[in-house]
């Protein structure tokens, strides 16, 4: 299924909702997966280029929820999954990173933009974060990724360093930049 946020539906403010997912529904990895599949479309799809198959993109979201380093964080508007993002662990043995985390796979499907849903996966990543015990969480992103780059800048973000040849993208290297917050609690 997947439900856009109609012309009717723009008038009004849609409900927007970000929780963690304990699980996932067949409805909810159908809405997950659509989303998934436009935002890569769009050029935002967390390190794919193009959509792969409906079935590996089943197997990686059910995976990440087997993970227990991982912790997957649900966007939507009005009740359709529209984005996520995740919050990781470090592995247990990395004791001196051990207050650190990473922000990663973070996406909005291109219908859901402008609603802030956006600042709401990442308010809700830090709050996950938090309850979790970590002082600094860290994220790495596409220097073509505009709007995520304003999301983290808006958000208090700061970008301390760049690769020049982060990410291979139709024959070209794009530079990705990287991001750090220190999670005051």
């Amino acid at each position: 299924m997947n439900a856009k946020i109609s012309e009717s539906q723009n008038e009004r403010k849609p409900l927007v909702t970000v929780e963690t997912a304990a699980e996932l529904t067949a409805n909810d990895l159908s809405e997950l997966c659509d989303a998934t599949e436009e935002a890569i479309a769009a050029g935002g799809g967390f390190g794919w280029l193009a959509p792969p198959p409906r079935s590996v993109l089943e197997d990686y979201w059910r995976g990440v929820l087997l993970i227990p380093e991982r912790n997957l964080i649900i966007g939507a508007l009005d009740k359709v999954i529209a984005g996520s993002c995740q919050i990781v662990k470090p592995p247990r043995n990395n004791e001196a990173q051990g207050k650190s985390c990473q922000l990663t796979t973070f996406f909005l499907a291109p219908w859901a933009r402008g609603y802030g849903l956006a600042d709401r996966l990442v308010s809700e990543a830090e709050a996950v974060a938090r309850s979790l015990g970590f002082d600094v969480i860290n994220l790495d992103v596409r220097a073509t990724q505009d709007r995520a780059i304003q999301s983290f800048e808006n958000r208090g973000f700061i970008r301390f360093g760049e690769h020049p040849h982060y990410a291979l993208v139709d024959g070209t290297y794009i530079p990705g930049y990287y991001f750090t917050k220190q999670l005051l609690k």
